[in-house]
């Protein structure tokens, strides 16, 4: 391992010692070592860090500045054990993230999708159960697709029909109470899953063919392909470009508003369980759907004028 792979790794080390989980981020770091080796570099330069942060060239500026970001933060630690590191100025990329607005899928595209899912083909068949399963319980529960697939058996109560998320992209861990036609197709794969692999050895609930836990990865390349499939995707190599995963979880959300606000309950009061179910950290990133919603800004918009209108 040569000096700054190591330096690399250290700097993982400390940074995940502070909390920080860093799984995106190490990987890039690690990809970035590599890329800084191949130009056969004795030191980390502005422009190697620009060069390799704007590929691929056809990704968004914004990714390519938070790419750079991830190079900036490393190279100031670095330089610390390094004085000939360079680190790139701030605002050299000055493209800045812009939160993607959700995309709301009807009740049709949900059936298609879970439709599709179900005829997905695999030795012994587990594969259709597992992302039919999967894909309905991300769309019921608004949950994030890590949290899913992070369930072990243990965390899934299939009596009462609670689920136990244990690892979450905050670290704080949460009940999520189910409805119990969800927790019968829970306890519906989980029979199916038994009866397929009867010797399982990972705790994990949702389960590959092969008895071992579904990726993040896989979970998101089978659904880009499922969505490909029924036309809501484009088809463009990979994953393409559209509609995504996580946007089961803004259609929960939405829904669960819009429900809210034409049963005429205060959602003040109301959008603090929300953002709880969710495991939002500030209530702020539940109120955000008021926003980028335009039905549900209308429908805000009504509100306040009635209670103008009343006082």
């Amino acid at each position: 391992m040569n000096d700054l792979r190591q330096a690399v790794e250290n700097y993982l080390v400390i940074r995940r010692g502070l909390g920080f989980r860093l799984r995106v981020p190490a990987t890039l770091l690690h990809r970035f070592a590599e890329f800084v080796e191949s130009e056969h570099a004795s030191h980390i330069t502005t422009d190697l860090a620009l060069r390799w942060a704007t590929q691929p060239s056809n990704a968004l500026p914004s990714t390519w500045t938070w790419r750079l970001g991830i190079v900036r933060r490393f190279a100031v630690w670095h330089r610390a054990t390094d004085p000939r590191t360079e680190v790139p100025p701030e605002g050299l990329l000055p493209h800045r993230y812009r939160r993607k607005s959700p995309y709301i899928y009807s009740d049709k595209e949900i059936e298609t999708l879970m439709q599709e899912a179900g005829k997905l083909s695999s030795p012994s068949g587990l594969r259709a159960h597992t992302y039919l399963t999967l894909f309905a319980l991300l769309a019921v529960t608004g949950m994030r697709i890590n949290e899913a697939l992070h369930l072990d058996r243990g965390d899934v109560d299939l009596l009462d029909g609670i689920l136990t998320i244990r690892r979450t992209k905050f670290g704080k861990s949460r009940l999520v109470p189910v409805h119990a036609s969800t927790r019968k197709a829970l306890n519906s794969y989980a029979q199916t899953r038994d009866r397929i692999l009867p010797r399982l050895v990972t705790p994990a609930f949702f389960v590959t063919d092969r008895g071992t836990r579904v990726t993040e990865s896989t979970a998101r390349y089978t659904f880009a392909k499922v969505s490909q499939k029924i036309g809501l995707r484009a088809v463009a190599g990979g994953h393409g470009r559209g509609p995504r995963l996580h946007d089961m979880r803004h259609r929960f959300a939405v829904r669960t508003l819009v429900n809210w606000y034409r049963a005429g309950l205060d959602i003040e009061r109301e959008i603090p369980k929300l953002a709880t179910y969710l495991g939002h950290v500030h209530v702020n990133d539940t109120y955000w759907y008021l926003e980028a919603v335009p039905e549900l800004l209308q429908l805000a918009t009504e509100r306040l004028r009635r209670k103008e209108t009343a006082s």
